[in-house]
């Protein structure tokens, strides 16, 4: 993750993670948000439950921070099964594989988080196991070298990924089940911080609660980190519940405005009106003008900007919009969209 960009990205962060562990649903029914993937999800639990199988195989895609990692151990719980989490960059080589499947119990889910960064070797290596949960190995070098089928426990695979595009047909294919996250509304997001600050011992009020939401760029994960930052203030004012104006304050203070943008998101929109007179403009150009690496804008930065209708990217480069303009009081360039 940027290390720039802690408070406003989906992306996890280290230290984290006994914190979102603490605040993650355990159930579908406690889950918040996400109603076709989590509808869907839970008639395909009962069928599966009722046919006494495992899962099928899960590909879970979308923007970080929207709760795919929360999904996969939910699905672990409902199935009664126990969960193994690893990464796609974290599996080098075929021996690592071999080793975590082999150890899974029947009902298990192997969780892969950002699996489009699996190599193409293993995921050859990956399509047995889940197709006929089965291993074929090779043993020995040489003329001396036999093939080896191991016989697997029936598992599900959790597949998680930013970037669905990257991932190899052949690999997606194999997914029974695929359903991708959107960001979240200001609703289900008020209803996730009551919920934490419940957890939390943290006494919030609901336009306190909304206050957070709007500014939370649509990612439960936000919401739960700026969460983090105003019961600080709120605990150093003493003040009693969390309202709008604690709220606000205290997000303004760290530069989070209402729409959740930040001080490296009005740079990047401020570069493009200012010095591209709105666009458009390349990537590795807009990446050098506001000292960033054009992966990290385009990965992290430009979703919610499009998303919001403050981008918008063109074939030959992006675009301000006139309400980014009007958003950062700037006068729009002539021919702004």
């Amino acid at each position: 993750m940027d290390p720039v960009r802690p408070l406003t990205s989906g992306a996890a962060v280290p230290d984290e993670s006994a914190f979102d562990q603490s605040l993650r649903p355990r159930s579908l029914q406690e889950y918040v948000g996400q109603s076709r993937v989590k509808d869907n999800l839970a008639v395909f639990l009962e069928a599966a439950r009722q046919r006494r199988e495992p899962l099928d195989h899960v590909l879970l895609y979308g923007p970080p921070g929207l709760g795919k990692t929360t999904l996969a151990h939910i699905v672990a719980h409902e199935m009664g099964g126990q969960i193994r989490v690893t990464s796609g960059p974290a599996i080098e080589r075929a021996g690592d594989l071999a080793a975590l499947v082999t150890n899974l119990e029947p009902g298990d889910v192997l969780f892969i988080d950002e699996i489009h960064r699996l190599g193409r070797a293993l995921e050859e290596i990956l399509y047995p196991a889940m197709e006929d949960f089965a291993l074929d190995l090779v043993v020995g070098t040489g003329p001396g070298a036999r093939s080896v089928r191991l016989d697997l426990p029936r598992f599900t695979l959790v597949g998680a990924t930013t970037r669905v595009g990257l991932l190899s047909p052949p690999l997606r294919d194999r997914f029974g089940i695929v359903h991708h996250l959107d960001y979240y509304t200001v609703e289900d997001l008020g209803v996730i911080a009551a919920r934490s600050a419940e957890i939390l011992g943290v006494e919030l009020a609901p336009e306190g609660a909304e206050e957070i939401a709007r500014r939370s760029r649509g990612t439960p994960r936000i919401v739960n980190r700026l969460l983090r930052r105003v019961r600080d203030f709120a605990q150093v004012a003493d003040v009693g519940a969390i309202g709008k104006e604690t709220s606000t304050e205290a997000l303004e203070r760290l530069e989070v405005d209402r729409y959740g943008l930040d001080q490296i998101d009005r740079r990047i929109l401020a570069a493009i009106l200012e010095k591209f007179r709105g666009g458009p403009v390349g990537l590795s150009t807009l990446a050098a003008a506001v000292g960033e690496d054009g992966e990290t804008l385009e990965e992290i930065y430009e979703p919610y900007l499009i998303q919001i209708g403050f981008l918008e990217r063109t074939p030959r480069g992006r675009r301000a919009t006139r309400r980014a303009a009007e958003h950062l009081g700037a006068h729009p360039p002539l021919g702004l969209l």
